[in-house]
């Protein structure tokens, strides 16, 4: 099975990078290729500036992304990934790019839900202030 991963990183983006603390508000996507529970590709996508919080779901979905691990979404986007196919995890307490890819690859993150949506982002409302 292969997976394409994606995790919101600072600049440069990377394994060693750091987890960005909003997907929204990104450097970059570093994004993950795993087959088999091996990282067998890196990439570094930068965040294209968006001013619709819908922007980065549709952008990671057009590079054919279809899970991502993040701190902090609103509801919208988070429906927006769902809806496009791309399943959402929380990155939990890692800070480091390569301890949430790791802890992907090991089945450690819990699904995104709603209980970890932004309260600031609730109904539509795609403020940035994290």
């Amino acid at each position: 099975m292969t997976t394409l991963f994606a995790v919101p990183s600072d600049a440069p983006g990377g394994f060693n990078a750091d987890v960005s603390g909003h997907f929204g508000h990104c450097d970059a996507f570093s994004l993950f290729r795993i087959e088999n529970g091996d990282v067998v590709e890196t990439t570094i996508l930068p965040a294209e500036p968006h001013d619709n919080c819908l922007a980065p779901v549709q952008q990671l979905a057009r590079h054919g992304v279809t899970a991502i691990a993040a701190y902090g979404m609103g509801a919208r986007p988070l429906n927006g990934f769902l809806a496009s196919g791309i399943q959402p995890y929380h990155a939990g307490e890692a800070r480091k790019v390569g301890d949430v890819v790791n802890a992907f690859i090991e089945g450690q993150l819990p699904a995104f839900s709603s209980d970890h949506a932004c309260a600031s982002h609730a109904e539509g409302d795609c403020g940035h202030d994290h």
